[in-house]
């Protein structure tokens, strides 16, 4: 038997979610035992979003096989347990390049190139390269319904369900229905127009996902089913929850795989989402919390971190702690703020980034970090923002930079790779994808990980420069993993410290909820020690000088008042 496909389209309005629809209904169908995998369409017409900044794109989710994608990606990996390649995400740029590589070759022996056929068929052909060996494709289109850019894909799914047969094909549209507070009613209007247009250029769904605040009644299922000619039971109530996690378990209790498998002619096994249900059961009740502060360049747009935050969540969760986080601008660090902004928490993350922007105020929140022992995980510009720290203030290498930050630096601790010297051009031109690296027995690195080698993704266009090695070393900073050849430097550490570790690649997209990544759980256990070690030292504070530095009754009063919850919080 041949794959299935599902086709995910969103009308309404942008950010409603499909990517996470696509996602859980990938978990879904795991746990009735079918082989899935997961393709998004871009209609924007960049090859692919790594030169996109992340204030309008997000983050760029990096692949085994070096893709730089969308971020929808990392949820589908979270959420299912397909390793996503750089055939999982195209873009309307790609797919107008490789016509107009094969027009100039002449493959289209001196045809008119035109939409129809040529675009829609390397369309159809991207979605069928990623349908060998499993069971079902789930394709995600971007945009909304009604774009002029998404056009021609919508077309080309039109014209699959025509070649692959109508039991090979589910069209799911995820929508709005929006609650009016001043009625105090549902609105179903928006949801008929999405569909109405759907409908003009060709498309009649079979599922319908209204994303809303409040579950809908059976009257309102009715209203839609009706006007928009599906069965009421494929009328699914898409509602918003307390965490993403939760939403398998939203859309599989509202039937949305028994739909799907009902259109495709599937028989299965019965559901099995045990494991998501004690997820669910471990993030709704914590046994404590913990709160890291990001010091990073793009917190104005939380999306550019989406997988970091995620990753974080994820070493909570391992731990049974609720993770809070506390988003530090790395520029408000410059102007001398330091101690106010970081010293209630319990750890300090820098994350990735490009540019000079900002440096300052991260190097001042490795340096807080490194002097107060409060655990750092640094990842790729973090982990060179450690080293220019060390380099600069344990050193004594004055002028020590990133020759990105600083091509005139009399110390290039940090500096471009080799092989792209001389090279200009910024689009696919780092290193990227999977590598190797091996891990010095009993550093941190190799404490979380449990194994001495290991295999992670990476993003960077920049690397230690192992001139300084000698002197770093010397003064306490340990280089505790390198590639097998021992030509990159890929982790580093202080070694008197809790926990402090920095890393060239970026771990955040291998964590899942399920599988949480073991520097993330490293990570978030050390922050969570620190901050029992803190609050013990404030309840022995609270309790032994309150007299001595109160004078006033009221002073009095409010004292004891701050060591019953100092106690009550250390209990």
């Amino acid at each position: 038997m041949g794959a299935k496909y599902i086709f995910v389209t969103g009308g309404v309005v942008s950010s409603l979610g499909k990517g996470l629809a696509s996602a859980s209904t990938g978990a879904l169908l795991e746990a009735r035992g079918l082989k899935v995998t997961l393709l998004k369409f871009d209609p924007y017409l960049n090859v692919d979003p790594g030169t996109m900044s992340p204030f309008q794109h997000g983050e760029v989710f990096v692949t085994d096989d070096g893709a730089e994608t969308d971020l929808d990606l990392g949820h589908y990996e979270r959420f299912t347990h397909t390793r996503m390649l750089r055939d999982n995400n195209c873009t309307a740029g790609r797919i107008y390049e490789t016509i107009i590589s094969k027009e100039r070759r002449g493959d289209y022996l001196g045809k008119t190139v035109q939409v129809i056929p040529h675009v829609t068929n390397e369309i159809k052909g991207a979605i069928r390269k990623v349908s060998n060996d499993v069971d079902v494709v789930i394709v995600e289109v971007g945009g909304t319904v009604g774009d002029i850019e998404s056009l021609p894909f919508l077309e080309a799914i039109r014209q699959m369900r025509l070649e692959q047969g109508r039991e090979n094909v589910v069209f799911v549209h995820l929508t709005l229905v929006p609650y009016i507070g001043t009625s105090g009613e549902l609105k179903t209007k928006p949801t008929q127009h999405s569909v109405k247009e759907l409908r003009e250029i060709g498309i009649q769904p079979d599922i319908l996902l209204c994303r809303t605040d409040h579950f809908l009644s059976q009257e309102i299922k009715a209203k839609i089913a009706l006007f928009c000619s599906v069965p009421e039971e494929a009328v699914i109530t898409a509602k918003d929850v307390e965490n993403i996690y939760e939403v398998p378990l939203v859309l599989g209790h509202e039937g949305l795989d028994t739909q799907i498998l009902r259109c495709l002619k599937l028989e299965t096994a019965d559901r099995n989402m045990q494991p998501w249900i004690d997820l669910v059961e471990k993030i709704r009740h914590p046994r404590d919390e913990v709160t890291i502060g990001i010091v990073g360049k793009y917190v104005g747009y939380q999306d550019s971190y989406k997988s970091l935050n995620e990753a974080l969540f994820h070493g909570g969760i391992a731990h049974q702690l609720k993770v809070n986080l506390a988003w530090v601008e790395a520029e408000g660090l410059e102007g001398g703020a330091c101690e106010e902004q970081l010293r209630d928490l319990d750890g300090i993350l820098v994350p990735g980034g490009f540019g000079r922007r900002g440096i300052l105020g991260m190097l001042k929140g490795v340096e807080y970090a490194r002097t107060r022992k409060v655990p750092y995980f640094g990842i790729c510009l973090g982990m060179q923002c450690a080293v220019i720290e060390s380099a600069r203030n344990v050193c004594g290498l004055e002028g020590a930079d990133s020759s990105e930050f600083d091509p005139s630096t009399p110390h290039r601790v940090i500096y471009k790779l080799r092989e792209l010297r001389g090279i200009d051009e910024l689009g696919g031109t780092m290193r990227l994808g999977a590598w190797t690296a091996r891990l010095k027995p009993g550093s941190f690195a190799h404490q979380a990980y449990g194994t001495l080698e290991i295999s992670e993704r990476h993003r960077h266009r920049y690397e230690f420069n192992r001139e300084y090695e000698e002197s770093l070393v010397a003064h306490g900073m340990d280089l505790t993993a390198v590639t097998p050849d021992g030509t990159y430097v890929e982790v580093v550490e202080i070694r008197d410290h809790p926990w402090f570790l920095g890393c060239q690649f970026h771990p955040e997209f291998k964590s899942r909820p399920l599988e949480p990544h073991p520097l993330f759980k490293a990570f978030i256990s050390a922050a969570y020690e620190y901050r029992l070690r803190r609050r013990g030292t404030a309840h022995e504070t609270a309790q032994r000088e309150p007299t001595q530095r109160l004078a006033a009754s009221d002073a009095v009063a409010g004292g004891v008042t701050a060591a019953k919850e100092a106690g009550a919080s250390n209990s």
